[in-house]
């Protein structure tokens, strides 16, 4: 019988992050001219802001749970990327990080502490809470990314078939672009 593995879950989350923003940014990569930082209605502005934001986030916290010092230095450019081509790149660097933390993770590392550098101080959390944080923000911008994408001329693409086994057969394009097994992805 299998056992309870406590890093199981924070290895899925992160394989389905990286899949999502995988997924989500090929979408946007269809935008037609001037869709991309078009005004709409949502949090932020547009689906370019939208994005950048998810992506300085993941910076300021992926660098953290490293044991970097980057801190407040990540949101030192609301958007550093105007075109979603060099944005998704960023995006795709920074998921194969978070993806590395986690499989890298054990049960003891979970509990440790992260160290986030807030200017003047410095915030001290438990990692597996800075992990569950992370990703509900994820999940939470792209959900207002697939919200705006509705007034596009791109569909929303499906973006929560990633986590349990029979869902395989509509994530295997995906899994050969970022060069991953479904062995991989179910461990």
């Amino acid at each position: 019988m299998p056992t309870f593995d406590p890093v199981r879950a924070f290895r899925k989350l992160a394989y389905n992050n990286a899949l999502a923003n995988h997924r989500l940014l090929q979408a946007c990569a269809a935008l037609k001219p001037g869709e991309f930082e078009a005004p709409r209605t949502s949090f932020f502005p547009s689906i370019k802001a939208t994005l950048n934001h998810i992506l300085t986030v993941d910076w300021f916290y992926v660098d953290g749970l490293e044991g970097g010092t980057l801190g407040l230095k990540a949101f030192e450019t609301d958007e550093p990327f105007g075109d979603i081509s060099s944005l998704a790149e960023a995006q795709a660097k920074v998921d194969r990080r978070l993806t590395a933390l986690c499989e890298a993770l054990t049960p003891e590392r979970l509990v440790s502490t992260a160290s986030l550098h807030r200017g003047a101080r410095i915030q001290e959390e438990r990692l597996d809470d800075v992990l569950g944080h992370l990703f509900q923000h994820q999940t939470h911008h792209r959900g207002q990314v697939h919200a705006m994408l509705s007034g596009t001329s791109v569909a929303p693409p499906q973006l929560n078939e990633f986590i349990v086994a029979d869902d395989a057969r509509f994530r295997g394009r995906e899994l050969a672009e970022l060069g991953w097994s479904e062995k991989k992805l179910m461990r």
